[in-house]
């Protein structure tokens, strides 16, 4: 349960804030940017919450908005308000504030239960009384964090890492994973790519299979799944190979472009390179979003051989006045 300090918010200024509480918090920079344009626009809408920790007064919900109002010129305060809480009530808060509006993450909170464990030495029972859940949780969250090697834990605080690649990452050896974690890098693998080579290094433990996987990935996976990956196919017609050609350059770009957006160099790109790239972004999200239509289409097509439904056909020959809007639609699919 919070206890307000105070009833009214108080202003502080930005320098008297400090982060120190900010390690169980993931960095996302996208959201930040985001809620720097929402300052710019509305102004703070709600007070960011903090304790006071003997003379100096730390965060301990607000970590977006405090990042984003330092980034802003015509910010130099900001409205808080204090609640009452010791070391382990601070995290215990944290994980509260956040549950209340739907936005922990699983990741967020393996760092909190595993604070209050290994650094406040409370049980594991003790913990989930204090954040009100079952041990079973308490105990899954500390397995999640204690899994993860020290490489993609740092990875993982700064943001280069997602909660769903440490998710995949945790499933593997604490010694396997800084290799993994090199290859995702290199080969820029889109998060069901990695969860494909989780599954399949896990399949295969022996010590030659692995380092093919390692570099291999792609290949590796396309074997396994039965999909083959080259520029060409003999049992395609030569319209075919152009197609099944153009699809595995495109999957690829998309794989990579997929990495990037998720978290990978967006914070490398200028605000003029914003502006520039901006309708190519809206050329792409237009553009990806009528091919994955009609790629459905395709696939539901592909899926009956290309012949119109039986059931269909029947109702033609029932109901004439039904058939030509179905013979136009035949005619004008691609």
């Amino acid at each position: 349960m919070l206890r307000w300090a105070e009833e009214e918010p108080r202003e502080l200024r930005l320098g008297e804030i400090g982060e120190s509480y900010g390690r169980y918090r993931l960095h996302v920079p996208e959201l930040e940017r985001g809620m720097m344009r929402s300052l710019e626009s509305y102004g703070q809408l709600s007070p960011v919450v903090v304790v006071l920790d003997g003379s100096r007064w730390e965060l301990i919900d607000g970590f977006k908005r405090l990042g984003a109002a330092r980034k802003l010129q015509c910010m130099d305060r900001l409205v808080a308000r204090r609640i009452e809480a010791d070391e382990r009530g601070a995290k215990a808060a944290i994980y509260g504030l956040n549950r209340a509006g739907g936005r922990t993450r699983e990741i967020e909170e393996a760092w909190i239960v595993h604070a209050l464990v290994r650094e406040d030495g409370l049980t594991q029972v003790e913990v989930a009384e204090l954040l009100g859940r079952h041990k079973s949780w308490v105990c899954r969250r500390l397995a999640l964090i204690e899994r993860l090697g020290l490489e993609a834990r740092a990875e993982l605080q700064v943001g280069l890492l997602t909660p769903t690649a440490a998710r995949q990452l945790v499933r593997l050896p604490a010694g396997n994973q800084a290799d993994i974690l090199q290859m995702v890098r290199r080969e820029g693998l889109s998060a069901n790519e990695l969860t494909g080579i989780v599954d399949l290094w896990l399949e295969c433990p022996a010590r030659i299979q692995q380092q093919y996987i390692l570099q291999h990935p792609r290949e590796a996976l396309s074997q396994e799944k039965g999909v083959d990956l080259a520029s060409h196919d003999p049992r395609l017609s030569p319209a075919g190979n152009r197609i099944f050609e153009q699809l595995g350059t495109l999957l690829r770009q998309l794989s990579r472009m997929e990495v990037w957006l998720a978290h990978q160099g967006r914070t490398a790109i200028t605000a003029e390179d914003r502006r520039i790239l901006q309708p190519r972004f809206e050329r792409l999200s237009r553009d990806a979003a009528s091919v994955a239509a009609l790629s459905a289409d395709m696939v539901m097509e592909c899926g009956n051989d290309g012949r119109i439904d039986t059931q269909r056909d029947h109702s033609d020959v029932l109901q004439p006045s039904l058939a030509a809007p179905h013979c136009e639609e035949a005619r004008c699919r691609p």
